[in-house]
């Protein structure tokens, strides 16, 4: 039976509402324990099998959406009531003979203080099962849409726009600070799943069919955040809409870029998940700085990881549940000639963040970050444009105050019992855990940095204290100031 949520009416889905209360993440959690919860991340489904005996509503809901077992038709009307039916007729639910099973996942997500159900399809490939995909299957929540939530920035917003929608994760996140939210997608069963999920946490999606931009051409957003189709795979294998498009390579990425400035409200933000290739002889800030100057746009771009070829290319097959296939070699050899073929050397994942500054010169910076990050990242972007946009207007770094970060600390390494440091160092806590090894005169420079003095009083006062020339200390430490400012250990 197909999947037609249309068919639940409002007061229905306010029952099922009712009824998944207390469906949570933590609730989930405690009834699994630690062990089963970490095997169910793994896909294997006996421990959790064996935490959930006890026939109760939360064992009883867990077995039917999270371990994809039939559940006793009795169980379930004890759960749902006078739903079950609708909820069979509405392709959420399949009854086999005695017994029940969920034809569709509904999944407990929580973030932000909040408890949410995500609908999307079942989990393929539990317990090692062999695990088909349809093309248009709808992936529920992923390391990628975590990451992507984390990335996006928070600020209280009037329009956004959920790029690739899927089941619908980024535009729940974005209801909570946007008064509209409009979510697009070329898969019509991914929008039923959005539209569900919006229905179900008694939210509004604006839910529209279609490519990239086109089903908003001449609209404009305060935000937009997308987690596209990124996987660059063979164009003669199987393909999955959510993962993969008929563009060549990287190009579904540069015309999400491409296309953010006309989209974009003045001051609005596009943040991508991103993935590009690594091409022989073009080295890939090259290729990414060349999608991104022509759009006039602020832009900051972070490679969180370059995968080796092999690497990609088996995590990849193994997603699309193919490991172990009587054809995986010829597949996986497929992938590396195809590779070859397009001089493709290595795949860079990371985050584009750009934004509609409307400045004659925009500030593209471009740099790889394998470190430890602070989460939310999302509120390190914003602190970035600020920075960018007071470095923008300042003539000179050191006449304007600036503050120490407040997630700034100072570490010092030396001889135990020895009088000086050896070496002085500044770690940041949030986004990227940027770490600069400074001299006295710039952790002078920084302790004393509390909004009240510009750096160039500050370095007046340590060149008389130090019997330094005034005019050389300043030239000396101008640049330094303005990259203490560009990686975030000064703050306007």
């Amino acid at each position: 039976m197909s999947f037609a949520p249309q068919l639940l009416d409002d007061a229905q889905v306010a029952g099922l509402r009712e009824r998944l209360t207390g469906f949570t993440v933590d609730a989930v959690h405690g009834v699994l324990g630690d062990d089963a919860w970490y095997a169910l991340a793994r896909n294997e489904t006996v421990p959790a099998r064996r935490a959930t005996s006890d026939g109760s509503r939360l064992s009883t809901l867990i077995r039917l959406f999270q371990l994809q077992i039939p559940v006793p038709a009795s169980a379930v009307y004890a759960v749902f009531g006078d739903l079950d039916d609708p909820l069979i007729a509405a392709g959420v639910l399949v009854r086999e003979g005695d017994d029940v099973r969920a034809a569709v996942d509904i999944r407990p997500y929580g973030d932000e203080g909040h408890d949410w159900w995500v609908v999307a399809d079942l989990t393929p490939g539990l317990d090692g099962r062999a695990s088909a995909m349809d093309p248009s299957y709808v992936l529920g929540i992923s390391e990628a849409s975590s990451s992507l939530a984390q990335l996006t920035v928070r600020a209280d917003v009037g329009r956004v726009l959920d790029l690739g929608t899927g089941c619908g994760v980024q535009a729940l996140h974005l209801s909570t600070h946007a008064r509209q939210v409009v979510a697009t997608d070329v898969n019509p069963r991914a929008l039923q799943m959005a539209q569900f999920t919006a229905r179900l946490n008694g939210r509004d999606f604006d839910v529209r069919e279609g490519s990239l931009y086109e089903p908003v051409a001449g609209e404009q957003f305060d935000l937009i955040a997308t987690n596209p189709p990124f996987v660059v795979s063979p164009p003669d294998g199987a393909r999955l809409v959510y993962r993969e498009t008929e563009f060549p390579a990287d190009d579904v990425v540069r015309r999400v870029v491409a296309g953010a400035a006309d989209h974009l409200a003045p001051g609005g933000w596009c943040q991508v998940l991103a993935a590009w290739v690594h091409r022989a002889g073009e080295p890939w800030q090259e290729r990414l700085a060349s999608w991104i100057e022509p759009t006039g746009l602020d832009a900051w771009v972070v490679q969180r990881e370059a995968a080796d070829l092999a690497t990609y290319a088996e995590m990849w097959l193994a997603d699309a549940g193919l490991r172990g296939a009587p054809d995986y070699a010829e597949r996986y050899d497929r992938w590396l000639s195809w590779f070859d073929e397009q001089r493709i050397e290595a795949m860079g994942f990371g985050w584009i963040s750009l934004r509609k500054a409307e400045r004659a010169s925009p500030v593209v910076r471009i740099e790889e970050w394998t470190g430890e990050v602070g989460q939310p990242m999302g509120a390190a972007v914003l602190d970035w444009g600020r920075r960018v946009d007071a470095l923008a207007e300042t003539d000179d770094v050191l006449n304007r105050r600036w503050r120490l970060a407040p997630d700034a600390r100072q570490v010092t390494h030396g001889p135990v019992g020895a009088t000086d440091p050896a070496t002085i160092t500044v770690h940041l806590d949030r986004g990227p855990r940027r770490v600069a090894q400074v001299d006295t005169v710039e952790a002078g420079l920084l302790g004393t940095s509390d909004g009240d003095l510009t750096p160039g009083q500050i370095l007046d006062a340590l060149a008389t204290l130090l019997g330094q020339d005034r005019e050389q200390l300043r030239a000396t430490y101008a640049p330094v100031v303005r990259e203490l400012v560009a990686d975030g250990f000064l703050v306007p």
